[in-house]
This record gives C-alpha cells, structure tokens and sequence, in this order.
C-alpha cells in the first residue's frame, strides 16, 4: 500500500473528524440514521456537471482518445479541490496501468500431418486464424483433445489431467452447463474460467505447446463463413479505438494459439471414430474431462501477433476514516468514465453509459467532504475510483482488482454506477442487445432500479433495502442469473471474482445505449438525484457498521 504525503486542503478537511452518532445500536441492531450531508447530493450540480463531461466538445470520452485523458484530468481536479487523499503512486490521483492493441503479423500457418500420411498447409484466413492473445511462434506435436480447456481448482473442475505435457491442444469454446441456471460455473452468467486467455494460460500451465480453439458445436451453431469471421476478427480498418487486453495478461502467455474451423476440426477428430459434437457433449462431465489423444495426428502451429502497448489510468482519491481500528478497511464506490468516441461527426455521448455514474462519483465525493468538514467523517475510508477502459473489457476495473491500491482482504464492499440516469425500456425488435430481457415500457420503470449482486450477499441485500427507507426507489433484483449477462458486464464483476462483496447499480438498458441519442437532455435528474442518495446511504452505513459484510464464495 502506498502512503502519499497529503496536501494541505486534504489535512484541512481530514483533522476535524469526529465519531459521528453510530448507525447502530449497542446491540448490534442497525438503525436508520440518514448519512450526513446527504442534502448536499442535488439533481441541479449532477446536471451541470453532466453537461460538460458529455457534451459534444467531450467526444464521446473514448478510451485512450485526448478527450477521455481529458475526462481523467477533470475528475481528478475535483478530487483534488475536494481534499481527498491521493493513493496512487508516488502520491498521485492516479492509477496506471498497460493495455495492450495486438496486430497480426505475416508469418501464421498451420501445418496437419494425418495418421494415412496426408498433411496439409493452410494460411491465416483459410479454416484458421491467430487469436489476439496468442503468443508468437511456432510449435508443434501430437494433438489431444482437451474439452473445454478449464482448469478452475476453485470449482473442482480441470480438463488438463495429464496427458497434455508437450502436445497441441484442441479446446472447446465456452464452458459446461451453460444453460443450467444451476451451473456450478456461474449460472446462466458466462463465467471468467471460460475466458479464451485463462484457457491458453491453463494449457500453457499444464505443459501444453500450442493451442487450437473450436466452436462448441453441441451448444452454438457453426460459423456459416469462416473465411468471413477471420478477416472480422482481424479487420483492414480498426473502427473506433479497436481492441484491447491488459498487457499483465497477454505477458502470461506464450505458446501459439490459433482459432479453427469446425470442418477442420472434424477432420482432426475423424480418427476417433467419433463426430465433433459427441466429443464435444462428453466434455460436459462433471470435474473436467479426460484428455483424448488424436491417433497419428500432429500439427505444427505458427502465429505472429504482435502487441502495440499504450498507457491507461483510473482516477483514485480517499476519504479516509476516522476509526482507528476501522480506517485500513476500504469502501469502493466506482464508475467508469470512458465511452465509445465519435464516428466522424456522430458523437456517441455517453450521458448514461456513463456519465451517469461518473457524475454521481463527484457528488458523493462532495458529500463526504462536506460531512468530513462538519466532522463527520465515516468510520471506515472510502475510495472514490473512477476506473478506465471499461467499454474495453472492464479492463481499468481488472487492472485495479489484479494490482490493487490497498489489500482487497481489507475492502469490505464494492458499489458500482453505471447508467443510472434513465428508464429501463425494451421494445418490440430492439435487436440482440436486449436479447433476453422481455419487453417493457419506459414508465413501468419510472421509479424503478436495478440492483445486481444481491444473490451473492445477504449482508448486502439488507443494507441496500435499509438504506432506500426514506429514499422510496422501487428496488428490483431480477438479472443476477439472468442470460442478458448484465452481472459480468460492468465493473463490480472483477472484484466479485476475489471473493469481495459488491452491488451494481443500474436504472436499465435503454433504446438509446450504445447509441448517439444518449445525451444529457434525455437524463431523469430527479431520479438521479434519488439513486445517488441511495448509493451514498448504502456506503455510509457499510462504513458505519461494526463489522464488513461476509466475503462471497468464488464459484
């Protein structure tokens, strides 16, 4: 943990603290006290501020553009003008951290020698291509195939049980159960062991050499063009910022990894006698499949991927707490404050998604500079993390939870915005983005927000309803295990994944996500203002209460 020297206004605000009157009784019974300066959280200063952060001049704030630098410079100034402390390196306001852009490179093959003595050589694009988080170079050996290539200790489960040592491996997409909402994986919610570099790491881990990947074809539908999918997957023109991993994963792996097509992957296992989908539906056993050896079947896979690395940053500041034996526990409150850019003259503002939530950061931060300077500070510190890159895979949420600032056995709770400034609204042929969510009208949300994470914690649940009593939000716990995925798809997940309580706030997807009519005009202050009050209450309390909330189980 970092300990920065403090300027001086945060010393100004910092050395009035007091125990304020605790939220709960000597009993241990909680009781309702509203959170100081909650008065000071207004529809009004959200407004102004959200106007200016997603104004067209802001660009759409996407990441690693001048315009979400200068989104980074802006939070970071009203941190500073607050008094918080900063806790980055070297006393700063910021927390670095690498991406990394992958190119293909020109030296890819893929080189099949059959058991009859037929071989065959493909090219990048002709039934293979090299996966972004492939590494470079060339290697070869006898394939086996290795189901869905998981290996989770955590759950019990490894498709790696030996016999991998030294061979190319041909690995499934996703995971096992993936339908069962009583999946020991994560439900219905894809879960972070099915993500393509923990794979590569898990077969690089077990010895593996090279790594070939495959659509599981007993649960999804073949591609219909593969030559098409390949020359997406590595598109001529990069549209709006590209693609992007953290440079701390990709440095894990180092064996070739290449995507093939489920006709050459029928080929490659012909020789068991068996299709590809009932290899396939046999890897859907309980604790991780055996490994199965190809007979005379060897390959020699080539990738050139190369990595362009570029610097990111989360804007960080603390309210440190006044306790002294509860001050080193954390409270995070997050929300990320990049977007997706501009195409041209179309400006995609991001007024919801989310300067919504980057604009509730501020004002909570505000809250408890005030109540700091009326001393009544919160008995545990509260971080105030305005994370990066999240339209790019959660990455400045990844890049925090995999390095963090403070230890996360010492983080008691994560609460996270994003879009929290609208109704949710689906309608009729709304397209794949509201896939699996039924429709709904605009008004029939008009009080109503979505709390994620509830089904991992009790303790969060009850503070969450304790903390909406005079608040009067219609409070809906309806998507934790839900196929829309939205529990994986903003930044509470990577801190779920570390076993670290968390909530996600969010008033719902909309017509206009993604699109460039999410403007400021079109934001509900009053039910902002209200949804902000509800997450600066949820903190306080969770900074009050004697003990943290319980850590969650890592599925």
């Amino acid at each position: 943990m970092f300990s920065p020297v403090r300027p001086a206004a945060a010393v100004a605000c910092l050395i009035t603290l007091s125990f304020p009157p605790s939220a709960w009784a000597q009993d241990g019974t909680p009781t309702r006290e509203a959170a100081p300066a909650i008065e000071s959280i207004t529809g009004a200063d959200l407004r102004a501020d959200l106007f200016f952060l997603a104004g067209d001049e802001m660009r759409g704030r996407l990441a690693g553009s001048p315009e979400g630098r200068l989104a980074s410079a802006f939070i970071k100034s009203r941190f500073e003008r607050l008094g918080l402390t900063p806790v980055g390196p070297g006393g700063s306001y910021y927390h670095n951290f690498n991406v990394v852009q992958a190119e293909v490179g020109e030296d890819n093959g893929l080189v099949v020698h059959y058991a009859d003595g037929l071989t065959i050589s493909k090219e990048r694009g002709q039934e293979f291509y090299p996966l972004r988080e492939s590494g470079s170079g060339a290697a070869g050996g006898q394939v086996v195939f290795a189901g869905f290539g998981i290996s989770a200790p955590e759950l019990g489960h490894d498709d790696y049980g030996g016999g991998v040592a030294g061979k190319v491996v041909l690995i499934l997409d996703h995971e096992p159960e993936e339908t069962d909402p009583e999946s020991a994986f994560d439900g219905l919610v894809t879960s972070e062991a099915s993500a393509a570099y923990r794979k590569l790491a898990a077969a690089q881990e077990a010895g593996a050499v090279a790594a070939l990947l495959v659509t599981d074809v007993h649960n999804h539908p073949e591609p219909g063009n593969f030559s098409a999918e390949a020359a997406g997957y590595w598109p001529e023109t990069v549209r709006r910022g590209g693609r992007y991993t953290l440079e701390s994963r990709l440095n894990r792996i180092r064996i070739p990894a290449v995507r093939i097509s489920t006709a050459l992957a029928e080929s490659l296992v012909a020789g068991t006698g068996r299709a590809l989908a009932e290899l396939a539906g046999g890897a859907e056993t309980e604790g991780g499949a055996a490994p199965i050896s190809l007979p005379g079947l060897e390959a020699m896979v080539s990738a050139d991927v190369r990595r362009e690395v570029h610097t990111a940053r989360n804007v960080v500041g603390l309210i440190e707490g006044s306790d002294p034996e509860l001050k080193d526990e954390w409270v995070i409150i997050c929300a990320h404050f990049d977007h997706d850019g501009a195409d041209g003259g179309v400006i995609y503002n991001g007024a919801d998604d989310d300067g919504s939530g980057t604009v509730a950061l501020i004002e909570i931060a505000e809250a408890y500079a005030e109540a700091a300077r009326r001393g009544e500070g919160p008995r545990r510190s509260v971080l105030l993390a305005a994370w990066d890159f999240e339209e790019k895979g959660l990455l400045g949420a990844w890049a925090y939870a995999e390095n963090p600032l403070h230890p996360l056995e010492q983080t008691v709770a994560v609460l996270n915005m994003d879009m929290i400034g609208r109704n949710e609204e689906v309608v009729v042929g709304g397209g794949r983005r509201f896939r699996g969510l039924d429709i709904q009208s605009s008004e029939s949300n008009d009080n109503a927000i979505n709390i994620l994470g509830t089904t991992r914690s009790d303790d969060l649940l009850s503070e969450v309803q304790r903390a909406n009593g005079e608040i009067g939000l219609d409070l809906r716990f309806r998507y934790d295990n839900h196929p829309i995925q939205l529990l994986r798809r903003s930044d509470h997940w990577p801190f779920m994944q570390v076993g670290v309580p968390a909530l996600f706030y969010h008033t719902g997807l909309h017509p206009d996500y993604h699109r460039q009519d999410d403007i400021p005009e079109r934001i509900n202050y009053e039910k902002l203002e209200k949804v902000v009050r509800l997450v600066y209450q949820t903190s306080w309390s969770l900074a009050q209460r004697p003990s943290g909330p319980a850590r969650i189980s890592i599925r």
